[in-house]
C-alpha cells in the first residue's frame, strides 16, 4: 500500500505571535533589520504588511518563534507502507510489567484478548514480587489463564551487609520458585541507588550477593537485570546531547556527576557479574544499553557466553541502522529476546514493522525517545522465530513450548 505520510498526525505546531526587533525573543531575521536602522525596519515591515494583505500569508521576514520541542515537521515522503498489527509468529514478551495483585478478572481477560490480537503467546511479568504477593499475583493472572503468564520474582536488597543476607536471599528465591516463579528480575536500583547497612552503594557485582546468583543457576532459571540507563543521561544536557528532548521533558533522568556512579563503571560491574557466575544465564535488559554500539555489544556477547539481551524499549536503536542491525541480529540470533517493557498494545506494532518489513522512514511511537525515523530490517523467518520465542523457551523452563506452532 502506498500512502503519503503527510497525514500521519505529525503536523506543524501552531504558529506563535512574532515579536519585533528590540523586544525580548526577537527572531534571528528581525535582529539584522533592527541593526540596519529605523528607516530600513519601517520600509521592510511595510512591505511585509503589504504581502500579508495581498496574499494572506504571515510576514515572510519575521520567522515563527518555534522551539525544538514544538517543531514537528509535516512528512511529505511518499513510500510503500506495510503496517503490521499482528506478529508473524507467536511470541514471548520477555519484558512485561503488570500489577498482578490489583488486576480484576475483567482486566486480566481484557489483557489476554489484546495479547491474542498481537499473537503474543506468553507475557513474562517481571514485577512478580516475592512471597505472598507473588503467590497472589500468579493466582490472579496465571490461575485464570494457564500458560499465558510467567512471573519472575524480585529480590529485596534491604539488609545487605547483615551476616547471612546472601543465604537468606537465595532461600527466598528457592521458595518463590516453588511458588511458581520462573526467573529473577533485578531493577536498576542495584548499582545506582541501593545501599547496604552502612549506607554504601551496593555494586552490581558485590560479592555478598553471590549466593543469590548461584542459586538462580542451580535452579535453572534466568536472571533478567536492568543496570544503569542510556549513556547520554550522564552527558551534559546541552545541544549536543542526543537525548536532549527526553531530558528536557523528564529532567529527573539526568545523572549529574557526583550523584551517580559513572555509566561505564555500572556497566563494567554488570559484565563482571556475568563473568563471575558462568553457570547462571543472564539477560541484560534494553540491549544492555549498547544498542547504539552493536559492535561493542557483539564483542561482549562473544566474551560472555551466558549473557543474553532483551529488546525492551530500545527498538528505536535498531530501526535507525537497518542494514547493520539486520546483519547483527542474524549473527547473534541465539542471544536476543523479544520484549517491550511498559505495556501498550499499539506500540508493539512498531516492533513488528521494524522486524518484519522493509518499510522506510516511518514514525517511532515515542518522539522523545527517538528524534528520528524508523526503517524495517526485514528479518528472515528463522531469525524472527529465535527472537520471538525460541530463545525464551530455551532459557525459561516454565514457558510451554506447545504454544508455538510457527
Amino acid at each position: 500500500m502506498f500512502r503519503s505520510t503527510a497525514d500521519s498526525g505529525r503536523g506543524p505546531a501552531a504558529a506563535r505571535p512574532v515579536e519585533l526587533a528590540g523586544v525580548a525573543g526577537v527572531s534571528a531575521v528581525a535582529r539584522p533589520l533592527a541593526a540596519a536602522g529605523p528607516l530600513a525596519v519601517a520600509g521592510t515591515l511595510a512591505a511585509a504588511c503589504l504581502v500579508t494583505v495581498v496574499f494572506g500569508a504571515p510576514p515572510p521576514l519575521l520567522a515563527q518563534d518555534v522551539t525544538v520541542t514544538d517543531y514537528q515537521p509535516r512528512n511529505t515522503l511518499v513510500v510503500p507502507e506495510n503496517p503490521v498489527t499482528r506478529a508473524r509468529f507467536p511470541f514471548v514478551d520477555i519484558h512485561g510489567h503488570q500489577n498482578a495483585g490489583r488486576m480484576s478478572a475483567a482486566d486480566v481477560d481484557r489483557l489476554v484478548a489484546e495479547m491474542d490480537e498481537l499473537n503474543m503467546a506468553v507475557m513474562v511479568n517481571l514485577s512478580g514480587g516475592s512471597g505472598e504477593g507473588l503467590a497472589r499475583g500468579l493466582a490472579n493472572m496465571a490461575g485464570r489463564h494457564p500458560g499465558r503468564f510467567v512471573f519472575f520474582a524480585n529480590a529485596d536488597f534491604r539488609g545487605v551487609g547483615e551476616p547471612g543476607w546472601g543465604e537468606r536471599a537465595a532461600a527466598q528465591l528457592e521458595e518463590d520458585v516453588r511458588s511458581g516463579a520462573s526467573g529473577l528480575k533485578i531493577f536498576k536500583g542495584l548499582g545506582m541507588t541501593n545501599r547496604d547497612t552502612d549506607g554504601n552503594r551496593i555494586a552490581v557485582d558485590d560479592p555478598r550477593m553471590a549466593p543469590l546468583w548461584e542459586k538462580a543457576g542451580e535452579l535453572g532459571i534466568p536472571v533478567l537485570i536492568h543496570s544503569a540507563d542510556p549513556a547520554e543521561f550522564w552527558q551534559p544536557h546541552d545541544r549536543f546531547n542526543e537525548r536532549w528532548l527526553e531530558l528536557r521533558l523528564r529532567p529527573r533522568r539526568i545523572r549529574p556527576p557526583g550523584q551517580f556512579p559513572p555509566f561505564e563503571q555500572i556497566m563494567g560491574e554488570q559484565h563482571d557479574l556475568f563473568r563471575a557466575h558462568p553457570n547462571t544465564n543472564f539477560i541484560a535488559a534494553h540491549l544492555g544499553w549498547f544498542g547504539h554500539d552493536l559492535a561493542r555489544l557483539g564483542t561482549l556477547l562473544d566474551e560472555i557466553p551466558n549473557m543474553h539481551v532483551g529488546l525492551g524499549a530500545v527498538v528505536y536503536e535498531l530501526g535507525r541502522q537497518p542494514r547493520f542491525a539486520r546483519q547483527w541480529l542474524t549473527q547473534y540470533q541465539d542471544r536476543v529476546l523479544m520484549g517491550k517493557d511498559s505495556y501498550n498494545q499499539e506500540e508493539f506494532h512498531t516492533y513488528f514493522r521494524v522486524f518484519e518489513t522493509a518499510d522506510e522512514y516511518f514514525d517511532y511511537y515515542r518522539r522523545y525517545h527517538a528524534f528520528w525515523q524508523m526503517y524495517g530490517l526485514d528479518l528472515p523467518d528463522e531469525v524472527l522465530r529465535k527472537i520471538y520465542y525460541e530463545n525464551a523457551v530455551r532459557l525459561v523452563p516454565a514457558i510451554d513450548g506447545s504454544l508455538f506452532s510457527g
